[in-house]
């Protein structure tokens, strides 16, 4: 039955998402930092419902980035691969997103981020897994996008 393993799967994530550190709700940010974070939940938005096109709409041509389930940087046609053939084989069910920190210099911004997400497989299995990532954005005329990122599961250890 599947709804036991969503029910638990969303109890966890409540918990865990309760049990961070208050001060990262409780930040001010500036007009711009706002900008950008709204940047990143809007791409991030785009993968979570599936949608790769609207999710690489974001990445710029000469992005370079690491995820740690790769052994080396991946470049947009490569990071392009792995979201479709991710959003072929799993679909998110819940999500809990928080900012750390967001730095910004002229037309380039870092912004790290702590993400829990339950997926849910092809097969029917549902997981929950946390991952922590920085993404480097760079303004191009109205729009933030994606130089760089790196980033990706925490280890269980």
């Amino acid at each position: 039955m599947r709804s036991p393993a969503i029910a638990v799967s969303l109890l966890t994530v409540v918990v865990v998402g309760l049990a961070l550190p208050s001060q990262l709700a409780a930040q001010e940010w500036s007009a711009e930092q706002q900008e950008v974070w709204e940047t990143v939940q809007t791409y991030l938005d785009f993968a979570n419902k599936g949608d790769a096109e609207g999710f690489m709409s974001y990445f710029h041509e000469d992005f370079l980035g690491w995820d740690r389930s790769q052994l080396v940087p991946t470049n947009k046609a490569d990071r392009w691969l792995m979201v479709e053939h991710n959003l072929a084989t799993r679909r998110a069910v819940w999500r809990i997103l928080k900012p750390v920190a967001i730095k910004i210099h002229g037309d380039v911004a870092i912004a790290y981020y702590y993400q829990i997400l339950t997926l849910r497989y092809a097969e029917g299995e549902v997981r929950t897994g946390q991952s922590q990532w920085m993404d480097i954005l760079m303004k191009q005329g109205n729009k933030w996008v994606l130089i760089g990122d790196a980033g990706g599961a925490v280890s269980e250890n």
